[in-house]
């Protein structure tokens, strides 16, 4: 079926949205543990940037498990889909000339570099929030941690699943050594060095 399908070159890009918005379009990909404070620093990451007026979009959890990928398990499979289909979203994002926030503890290194080829490795910030397992344990307010030590949820990420931490990623945040608002600092300035912002 894929050779029936034809690209049409339509007179708007990625480059002339850009232009419009005035700043370059891109995907800052947050991984790490549950709890490590991905979620929180993504948030506080886009009202800094919303107030640079730079155009974003914050996808996590919440905005893609409940309808996106509402079909999708915690299997590995179903985890790795999830992530492919993320990637593809926030490449469309990115198309449309916008700055893409994505916050998933994406456990797999494979999935991670599938989300760099299907967006391009141009347009791929990646911070790893490696906060240890302990700390990210006695943040836990919803019981996760204990449900799954206690085995009544399986699959979970840090306890009975796998962990594949980046070796090499953009910004590395402890959040037990660094603030939020030094954590959001940190990025910013990744972000200015590469894309000039």
């Amino acid at each position: 079926m894929e050779k029936y399908i034809i690209p049409h070159n339509f007179s708007v890009t990625k480059k002339r949205r850009s232009a419009l918005k005035n700043h370059v379009a891109f995907l800052i990909w947050f991984t790490g543990l549950s709890g490590s404070g991905k979620s929180t620093i993504a948030n506080e990451l886009e009202k800094a940037l919303f107030e640079k007026e730079i155009h974003t979009y914050l996808l996590d959890g919440d905005n893609v498990r409940k309808g996106l990928n509402n079909n999708l398990s915690f299997s590995p499979e179903d985890r790795s889909e999830n992530i492919r289909r993320i990637a593809e979203v926030a490449n469309l994002m990115i198309d449309a000339g916008l700055v893409v926030i994505a916050s998933f503890v994406s456990p797999y290194k494979e999935d991670r570099e599938n989300v760099k080829r299907i967006v391009g490795y141009d347009n791929f910030v990646e911070v790893f929030v490696n906060t240890p397992i302990e700390e990210c344990e006695r943040r836990d307010v919803k019981g996760l941690y204990a449900k799954a030590r206690a085995g009544e949820i399986k699959n979970f990420t840090g306890i009975n699943a796998p962990y594949e931490a980046p070796t090499v990623p953009d910004v590395e945040i402890d959040t037990t050594m660094v603030s939020v608002e030094e954590a959001v600092a940190l990025i910013l300035s990744a972000i200015n060095r590469r894309f000039k912002m």
